[in-house]
């Protein structure tokens, strides 16, 4: 019962965030898929981050956007590993409850994030 109480939960942040037409989210608003992939899709509305991935679910989390820099700590709704092993293999984003990104790029259409050389970009859906 807990588990199904702290998802109701998360999905009443995320939809309250929604709601406030972007809120804290600014220019991040909105959903973005993966370049380069069909299944991964991050969301950002209010405070509240979403990682989708088709066939291996969804992870919510806080979100901060500070001029160049986005800070994320995910939460496992279930406290399963799969939740971690969709963010840090998955999406390659570490560590799960304190990822730090550095955002080169950001306008209407496109999201780039750097860290350790590494490039994730991102086109708005």
């Amino acid at each position: 019962m807990a588990r199904y109480s702290k998802a109701l939960l998360l999905t009443l942040l995320f939809l309250l965030g929604a709601c406030q037409e972007g809120g804290e989210a600014g220019d991040l608003f909105g959903q973005w898929r993966l370049s380069d992939s069909d299944t991964k899709y991050v969301s950002f509305s209010g405070a509240i981050v979403m990682f989708r991935s088709l066939g291996e679910g969804e992870v919510y989390g806080n979100f901060q956007h500070q001029g160049d820099s986005l800070f994320i700590q995910c939460h496992s709704i279930a406290g399963e590993r799969r939740d971690t092993v969709m963010i840090e293999q998955s999406y390659g984003l570490k560590p799960f409850s304190d990822i730090r990104l550095k955002v080169t790029a950001l306008d209407s259409e496109h999201l780039t994030l750097e860290k350790g050389g590494q490039t994730w970009k991102w086109r708005i859906y």
